[in-house]
């Protein structure tokens, strides 16, 4: 039997829709603070090995088996499955703060509005409040009638009609990323790749200026415009490998491009 919570004192009904995939070192907080104020916690999992399923469900979280479609696909699906037509959208690796708990359980959402969530990111351990990471405000609630996810390579966002309102709520959304150089460095790599996946499939190519500026703009426009000094070694290792991730992208682009006229 799954442990007994407090009934959410949220007042209106919504469901969280929590993306998971081997993430049993986040998930347990995750799911916790969404009990605080959801009816319905729903993770769709993916094939998780790692003891993921079984915290969600001593939580009391509804988890369901499918397959991955990607990222905007995939929660589309978690949308639709949904009891309540009120969705907050919530990474495996995203944590409400106690101050966004309280918020969120004082809130009566409005047609015609959506929510967003004022983002705060841990990179191995250290939060970081420049670089471009933060501000960082997501849109997470909305009425899942009016809005969709869109999107079919690295970033998934949001369509929302143009004459909806956006709601900045009190309180952070803690954002446990990175949780040490390693993955950092895993994660650039399959960014990079799948972002050359998406310029590829839209015909876009990798010319002199995007392959040997670009790198060069990001890590200046990281480490200066963004201020990412601020935030110490931590700010340059950051700047210094989104140039890096610049630069793989266009290279692996490159290659694919080269395939398709051997």
């Amino acid at each position: 039997m799954p442990n007994q919570h407090p009934a959410s004192s949220i007042q209106y009904p919504v469901s969280a829709i929590v993306i998971a995939h081997n993430a049993a070192d986040t998930i347990g907080p995750c799911v916790e603070a969404l009990r605080k104020v959801c009816e319905e916690v729903l993770v769709l999992d993916t094939n998780s090995t790692d003891g993921t399923i079984e915290i969600c469900e001593k939580l009391g979280a509804k988890v369901v088996q499918v397959e991955w479609f990607g990222f905007s696909k995939t929660k589309n699906i978690g949308n639709q499955m949904a009891t309540n037509d009120w969705i907050l959208s919530i990474d495996s690796d995203e944590v409400l703060s106690d101050e966004l708990v309280a918020t969120l359980s004082n809130l009566q959402p409005t047609p015609g509005k959506v929510y967003a969530l004022d983002r705060l990111t841990s990179y191995c351990g250290q939060w970081i409040r420049h670089c471009g990471w933060y501000p960082d405000w997501k849109v997470r609630l909305f009425h899942r009638k009016q809005v969709a996810w869109q999107g079919d390579f690295v970033h998934e966002t949001l369509h929302i009609p143009a004459d909806f309102q956006e709601v900045k709520l009190q309180g952070k959304l803690y954002h446990y990323s990175y949780k040490n150089s390693e993955d950092h460095l895993r994660r650039i790599e399959k960014y990079a790749r799948l972002a050359a996946e998406e310029q590829f499939a839209k015909g876009k190519k990798a010319n002199f200026v995007k392959r040997w500026l670009s790198p060069p703009a990001r890590f200046f426009k990281t480490y200066f415009l963004k201020m990412g000094w601020l935030d110490g070694k931590a700010g340059w290792v950051i700047s210094w490998r989104n140039a890096k991730m610049i630069r793989l992208r266009y290279r692996l682009l490159d290659e694919k491009w080269k395939q398709v006229t051997r």
